[in-house]
């Protein structure tokens, strides 16, 4: 099963790397500030979540790692940005886990009716909640990308 329950490991600093440089994006992510998900105007997943009730991980584990070899067989001579550019992965890999959460959901009833779509822009530390369950977060990811949403009953 890609789920099991976690005790999300909150870090307001992880909010920060919207801000990380990143290729065609010195100022870091061009949605901050503006998209309703994200910082600032995001909230905090305790005000989210109720975290005295089961949180449940719930995962896709995309084969990464794969992907850019099939990339790198079908395209020889692209850059390594160009073979591992999310452009050609993410939307398979969202789809995935779109499977996975329906899936979750036919599973899992009654404790859960809520899904955080993106933890990290509610101040959630991914890699160190999925290390508490034995995940380990490749960064950059080389072998396999996860796409990782959190489930709980509401706040309030």
């Amino acid at each position: 099963m890609p789920w099991a329950k976690v005790r999300p490991v909150v870090d307001k600093n992880v909010r920060k790397l919207c801000f990380q440089e990143y290729p065609n994006h010195s100022k870091g992510c061009p949605n901050y500030g503006k998209k309703d998900g994200c910082p600032p105007q995001a909230p905090l997943i305790f005000q989210t979540l109720d975290l005295t009730a089961p949180i449940y991980a719930i995962w896709n584990a995309y084969p990464f790692g794969e992907h850019v070899e099939k990339m790198r067989k079908k395209h020889p001579d692209w850059t390594h940005r160009q073979l591992t550019c999310c452009l050609y992965w993410q939307g398979t890999a969202r789809k995935q886990l779109k499977q996975v959460v329906k899936d979750f959901w036919a599973n899992v009833q009654g404790e859960t009716s809520c899904v955080v779509q993106c933890p990290e822009a509610q101040g959630v530390n991914l890699t160190a909640t999925m290390k508490s369950i034995g995940i380990k977060l490749e960064w950059p990811p080389e072998t396999t990308a996860y796409q990782i949403v959190l489930a709980g009953k509401p706040k309030g």
